[in-house]
């Protein structure tokens, strides 16, 4: 009997290729780093947000890598540093050697920090019968980025969501109306450079197939923030839908599918993508204040 307690833990989703193996692998190792933030008392002060979030806690089918949370108020002392070492801990508990790492901060804004793993000697502890080892490079690392916004540009509200692994236990959460508004900034403003966002244009739409009212006001707050709105000017329907018109015109789309196609379970879901689709989606958009 394997007494390694991350083998019980895997044996839930079982795996038949390395790429399942890696999935699986990332998405318990994010479920027991917010295990240990929890555990430090960390979500007294910040709320989960971003993909990730809307996977675990609010059944979005596409994988995402990173981390995301908002301190609940501004607070540019703050350090998540002090967090890292429960962290690091309840990797441990769970037989994960990982290095916990805090980025050089680049902005007053923005605390970022990486959990790395090597995912072969993780594989070897684990003795999985079905998965070749000669198919897994000795230095690849398993990854997780943590991003903590230390300077939200307004009030949000937040729900009390339940995890059930690697234990139950319970995360503070943006509501999906704030959800919505960080996502929207994200299509609206986020840099493409050469590559678009695929995963923000599939998101967009679950939340418009979800029905979730977009929370125009928390939009408004950060376009100002992030300087894509003039500081006069007051977002209501008609300029958030001239804004999303003129984005949805400058977006090769089938470049949004091949960034989003490896993070989803079914490519024909992609089939109809198109800026006459996103035309109609965005006319669908609920929005409040």
């Amino acid at each position: 009997m394997n007494s390694n307690p991350l083998f019980s833990l895997l044996a839930q989703n079982p795996v038949r290729t390395p790429n399942e193996f890696r999935r699986v692998l990332r998405d318990k190792i994010q479920k027991i780093c917010l295990l240990g933030l929890w555990r430090s008392g960390f979500f007294e002060h910040a709320a989960f947000y971003g993909g990730t979030a809307l996977r675990m806690l609010y059944g979005l089918d596409r994988f995402s890598e990173d981390l995301d949370f908002s301190l609940l108020a501004p607070k540019p002392e703050f350090r998540l540093s002090a967090y890292l070492d429960s962290v690091q801990r309840e990797l441990q508990a769970w037989s994960i050697e990982a290095e916990v790492n805090l980025k050089q901060k680049q902005s007053s804004q923005i605390e970022s920090a990486f959990i790395k793993a090597n995912t072969l000697k993780i594989l070897f502890g684990l003795k999985v019968p079905a998965l070749d080892p000669d198919l897994f490079h000795r230095d690849e690392l398993i990854s997780v980025k943590f991003e903590l916004d230390l300077l939200p540009p307004c009030a949000f509200e937040t729900e009390s969501k339940f995890l059930l692994e690697p234990m139950p236990f319970n995360v503070s959460s943006m509501g999906l109306p704030d959800l919505f508004a960080g996502k929207m900034h994200a299509v609206l403003a986020r840099s493409w450079k050469n590559r678009v966002k695929g995963r923000d244009w599939y998101d967009l739409i679950w939340f418009v197939q979800q029905a979730v009212p977009l929370k125009l006001g928390h939009l408004e707050a950060r376009l100002k923030q992030s300087g894509h709105l003039s500081p006069e000017l007051f977002l209501d329907h008609v300029l958030f839908q001239s804004m999303l018109a003129d984005r949805i015109n400058n977006v090769n789309f089938e470049q949004a599918k091949a960034d989003v196609l490896p993070f989803i379970p079914n490519p024909d879901s992609l089939t109809g993508w198109s800026g006459e689709l996103f035309t109609e989606i965005s006319s669908q958009i609920i929005v409040s204040v």
